[in-house]
């Protein structure tokens, strides 16, 4: 892929991959376009900055579009939680019985306890598998933009015709890394501005894993099996980030980190606002929700929570105090003649 004559994104089967997603790549190609011309209306230059901001309003328009996707998978995410003690004893109903008949009442149960609480558990892996291809599209795109420039890619790209593409790859950020340049071919300053951005992605890739990890994790779901994985998984990326980051042009590095910040920022705010229940992030959603409540209610001059259970807890002793401690037998009905 960086040879740069020839496009390897172009061969094989990432070539009739790719071919499958030209309309979201079309899409791409017209949406920086048009944001790099906005910018240039505000008084910047063709062939400058407005190219490398235009790649990164591209992401946020991309994050913005799939977010109703992501809060979807949340939802779906959650419903799948709370039904989990049900599915629990649905299987364990069905523990060991290997017949047919077993299977199929089995399934039949399961169905119909989705279709009770509309849950779906593919809801939470379809956004993904959307979220996917266009994020993609968008590496592909930023990819072929410098084959056009020099021939090697002969058709077009949407927007982007032989002397746009030029334009694009003539950019520079500052005067010290180009667009296409890539850790190798980069002047000593790029290399510095390079391992910036590699070292900057590899962190946000860390720290989200990190943060999932100690924050939004229940201790009752967590194994030696399931914690080693998470440790692994915690190195093993962002090390694979190092040796694919050198390699990629500066464009798609800038693609690359400003999709990491929107996937942590997000992250952020789904452990804080939707938390795994029992994780520690759960229990701090509890205490800020219990001290809103409480807040809202010296507003409104309503008693706080405690002072709630403290008033039920008296007209329950009163109760029992007015009505005496013996417990009132069940009297039987007598049937009609």
């Amino acid at each position: 892929m960086t040879n740069p004559n020839q496009f390897l994104l172009d061969s094989g089967f990432w070539g009739f991959f790719y071919k499958l997603l030209t309309p979201v790549e079309w899409l791409q190609t017209w949406i920086l376009k048009l944001v790099h011309d906005f910018f240039v209306l505000l008084g910047m230059n063709e062939i400058g900055v407005s190219w490398v901001l235009a790649i990164i309003c591209l992401v946020l328009v991309v994050q913005i579009c799939i977010f109703p996707l992501f809060y979807k998978q949340i939802k779906s995410m959650r419903k799948m939680q709370a039904l989990a003690p049900k599915m629990q004893r649905i299987q364990n109903k069905y523990k060991g019985k290997t017949d047919q008949a077993s299977k199929e009442a089995q399934s039949r149960e399961m169905m119909k306890l989705y279709q009770d609480n509309n849950a779906n558990p593919a809801g939470s892996c379809l956004p993904m598998l959307i979220q996917g291809p266009v994020f993609m599209a968008m590496f592909y795109t930023l990819s072929a933009i410098p084959y056009i420039a020099n021939g090697v890619r002969k058709e077009p790209l949407g927007a982007f015709d032989v002397a746009t593409a030029k334009q694009f790859t003539q950019t520079d950020v500052f005067g010290i890394v180009s667009v296409t340049d890539n850790f190798t071919s980069a002047a000593f300053a790029g290399k510095i501005v390079i391992g910036i951005f590699v070292a900057l992605m590899c962190f946000c890739l860390w720290f989200v894993q990190y943060f999932s990890m100690k924050r939004n994790m229940a201790a009752a779901s967590m194994n030696k099996q399931a914690e080693s994985m998470q440790k692994m998984m915690l190195w093993i990326f962002p090390i694979m980030y190092i040796f694919s980051g050198i390699a990629m042009p500066f464009a798609v590095l800038v693609y690359w980190l400003t999709n990491n910040v929107c996937n942590l920022i997000r992250t952020v705010w789904q452990v804080t606002y939707f938390p795994t229940p029992g994780s520690p992030a759960a229990e701090d959603k509890e205490k800020r929700d219990h001290r809103r409540e409480n807040a809202r209610r010296e507003k409104a001059g309503l008693p706080s929570l405690e002072e709630e259970e403290l008033i039920k807890a008296k007209e329950a002793a009163e109760h029992k105090d007015n009505k005496g401690y013996q417990r009132v037998q069940p009297q039987r009905k007598r049937k009609r003649k």
